[in-house]
């Protein structure tokens, strides 16, 4: 590639959802919005059908790597796959689930080898990959399976919601809410606080974050009275941190934690759990908020919605959360 520390790879995410089709439109956007150039990883007909359907005018072509950023300026630079993948917008079909995989794969790869900056991953369907025999529980989990298998090294995946008001992390990630207390330990909150503390500043050139630490319980606890793990777990542990001179604060009652007031105080809130993370974040900024992977060997953004289904055949999809996803993938340090 021309440039490689210019280019993104785009994993092509669910065939049946509107991930082509921002795709398709952040193309077209990329002059106004001032894109750094992008390789999506797909079936090139699939896109070229949706181009037809949509009326959108995108000449798609096929590339090889070193080929991309010349290409970008004129035309939509695919890497083709080797599972074809079935074009019927709105309709699961587990016949796709290895070309999504092998998306994932690949655009993974030409970060870990070099010949891209940052991966941007379209939203998937995880019960369709699960009916295909699909192991891990979401994307982040799996490219962190897939940095172990490249480098050899043990990593631990963050998943972060940044938009333009509030950055959020769910401890406990993507597990039932009866499975959050048991998960909760204080070598869990540490680690994840860490990591988060070493990518601000190393990422996102924040010399000192400021983190805002929520309570699993209603108002943290309220002493003891409505729960005990704000006491036992997650209060030493910033009081560790505290003592070795981070500025960590909390537990926070989370109902007081999200106000415009309160965002002011910090740069990211870790949240106990995935929906005390995910509802601020996406009430504030839906369109906007973008999916960001901490703690791999590599920068990993991702739209901040799902496959829309839905509407997926209507050409009404919105690509404001791609945009923010390719932009922040481009700006932070690697």
């Amino acid at each position: 590639m021309a440039s490689n520390r210019d280019i993104l790879a785009v994993s092509i995410g669910e065939p049946a959802g509107i991930g082509p089709e921002i795709i398709l439109k952040a193309w077209l956007s990329r002059e106004k919005e001032g894109l750094n150039p992008f390789v999506v990883f797909s079936d090139p007909e699939l896109l070229k059908a949706r181009a037809r359907l949509f009326g959108l005018t995108v000449p798609v072509r096929v590339c090889k790597p070193e080929e991309v950023f010349d290409a970008f300026p004129m035309t939509l630079p695919v890497i083709p796959l080797e599972n074809k993948l079935s074009d019927n917008p709105g309709e699961l079909e587990v016949c796709n689930a290895p070309g999504v995989i092998e998306s994932i794969e690949k655009a993974t790869d030409a970060v870990l080898t070099g010949q891209a900056k940052a991966i941007v991953t379209l939203p998937i369907q995880k019960a369709n990959l699960y009916d295909y025999g699909f192991k891990h529980p979401g994307h982040t989990e799996f490219l962190g399976a897939l940095s172990e298998q490249h480098t050899g090294q043990k990593v631990q995946p963050v998943m972060m919601l940044a938009g333009p008001e509030l950055r959020t992390i769910p401890v406990t990630g993507h597990i039932a809410i009866n499975r959050v207390a048991p998960s909760l330990t204080p070598e869990l909150l540490e680690s994840i606080t860490r990591i988060t503390i070493h990518d601000l500043q190393t990422r996102f050139g924040i010399d000192k974050p400021k983190i805002a630490i929520a309570g699993l319980n209603p108002h943290a606890g309220e002493g003891g009275a409505m729960g005990k793990e704000d006491a036992t777990i997650i209060a030493p542990v910033i009081e560790k941190l505290k003592k070795e001179g981070f500025a960590v604060t909390g537990p926070h009652p989370a109902d007081t934690l999200f106000n415009k007031n309160a965002r002011k105080k910090y740069d990211v809130a870790l949240a106990m759990y995935h929906d005390q993370a995910l509802i601020p974040v996406k009430t504030i900024a839906f369109d906007e908020t973008v999916n960001v992977t901490l703690g791999l060997p590599f920068m990993r953004t991702s739209p901040d919605h799902g496959t829309a289904l839905d509407i997926a055949t209507k050409g009404i999809a919105n690509p404001s959360s791609l945009l923010a996803a390719l932009k922040l993938a481009n700006e932070v340090k690697i």
